[in-house]
Protein backbone atom coordinates (compact mmCIF):
# COMPACT_ATOMS: atom_id res chain seq x y z
CA UNK A 1 0.00 0.00 0.00
CA UNK A 2 1.75 3.31 -1.26
CA UNK A 3 2.36 5.74 2.05
CA UNK A 4 1.69 8.87 -0.39
CA UNK A 5 -1.41 10.80 -0.17
CA UNK A 6 -2.72 11.29 -3.76
CA UNK A 7 -4.49 13.73 -5.94
CA UNK A 8 -4.88 16.76 -3.59
CA UNK A 9 -5.51 19.52 -6.06
CA UNK A 10 -8.13 17.05 -8.35
CA UNK A 11 -5.36 16.26 -11.05
CA UNK A 12 -7.09 13.11 -12.94
CA UNK A 13 -6.33 9.67 -12.10
CA UNK A 14 -7.53 7.22 -9.65
CA UNK A 15 -7.61 7.91 -5.81
CA UNK A 16 -5.30 5.37 -4.31
CA UNK A 17 -5.66 4.29 -0.86
CA UNK A 18 -3.78 6.13 2.11
CA UNK A 19 -1.32 4.93 4.95
CA UNK A 20 -3.64 6.38 7.70
CA UNK A 21 -1.55 4.90 10.22
CA UNK A 22 2.02 6.17 8.86
CA UNK A 23 4.03 7.73 11.23
CA UNK A 24 3.92 11.76 11.39
CA UNK A 25 4.99 14.69 13.09
CA UNK A 26 2.68 17.73 13.93
CA UNK A 27 4.76 21.04 13.14
CA UNK A 28 3.76 24.64 14.50
CA UNK A 29 5.45 27.56 11.56
CA UNK A 30 7.59 29.83 13.66
CA UNK A 31 6.96 33.81 12.57
CA UNK A 32 10.41 34.28 11.77
CA UNK A 33 10.12 35.42 8.02
CA UNK A 34 12.72 34.84 5.65
CA UNK A 35 13.60 32.34 2.82
CA UNK A 36 14.13 29.18 5.25
CA UNK A 37 11.54 28.84 8.19
CA UNK A 38 11.97 27.02 11.40
CA UNK A 39 9.15 24.50 12.28
CA UNK A 40 8.90 22.93 16.08
CA UNK A 41 7.35 19.55 16.48
CA UNK A 42 4.26 19.61 18.79
CA UNK A 43 3.30 15.92 18.71
CA UNK A 44 3.79 12.37 16.90
CA UNK A 45 1.38 10.15 15.85
CA UNK A 46 -0.64 8.03 13.01
CA UNK A 47 -1.19 10.49 9.91
CA UNK A 48 -5.36 10.24 10.69
CA UNK A 49 -4.50 11.49 14.37
CA UNK A 50 -2.36 14.59 12.91
CA UNK A 51 -5.37 15.42 10.84
CA UNK A 52 -7.95 15.40 13.39
CA UNK A 53 -5.79 17.73 15.93
CA UNK A 54 -5.27 20.28 13.39
CA UNK A 55 -8.91 19.99 11.73
CA UNK A 56 -10.32 20.35 15.48
CA UNK A 57 -8.50 23.45 15.92
CA UNK A 58 -10.08 27.07 15.08
CA UNK A 59 -10.11 27.53 11.55
CA UNK A 60 -7.72 30.80 11.49
CA UNK A 61 -5.50 28.50 13.18
CA UNK A 62 -4.99 26.01 11.37
CA UNK A 63 -2.81 27.13 8.61
CA UNK A 64 -0.17 27.78 10.78
CA UNK A 65 0.32 24.07 11.03
CA UNK A 66 1.59 21.45 8.84
CA UNK A 67 2.27 18.03 9.31
CA UNK A 68 5.60 15.76 8.38
CA UNK A 69 4.66 12.72 6.79
CA UNK A 70 7.24 10.10 6.54
CA UNK A 71 9.46 9.87 3.73
CA UNK A 72 10.05 13.58 4.01
CA UNK A 73 6.18 14.72 2.29
CA UNK A 74 5.07 17.91 4.63
CA UNK A 75 1.36 18.64 4.48
CA UNK A 76 0.34 21.98 4.51
CA UNK A 77 -3.21 22.99 5.08
CA UNK A 78 -5.13 22.62 2.03
CA UNK A 79 -4.01 19.37 1.89
CA UNK A 80 -5.07 18.34 5.47
CA UNK A 81 -8.10 19.28 4.49
CA UNK A 82 -8.72 17.40 0.99
CA UNK A 83 -7.43 14.01 3.30
CA UNK A 84 -10.19 15.25 6.03
CA UNK A 85 -12.61 15.38 3.40
CA UNK A 86 -11.96 12.16 1.71
CA UNK A 87 -14.88 9.55 2.47
CA UNK A 88 -12.01 6.93 3.53
CA UNK A 89 -10.66 9.40 6.28
CA UNK A 90 -11.15 7.31 9.30
CA UNK A 91 -13.94 8.68 11.17
CA UNK A 92 -15.88 9.57 7.99
CA UNK A 93 -19.42 7.86 7.63
CA UNK A 94 -19.57 6.70 3.96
Amino acid sequence: MSSNPTTFHGEPGDRKPVDWDDSSELHLHEDNGGVLHRFKTIRRGTLAELIDVVMDLPEDEQPRYSIQKAGDHRLEIGEIRALFSRPDFPGNKG
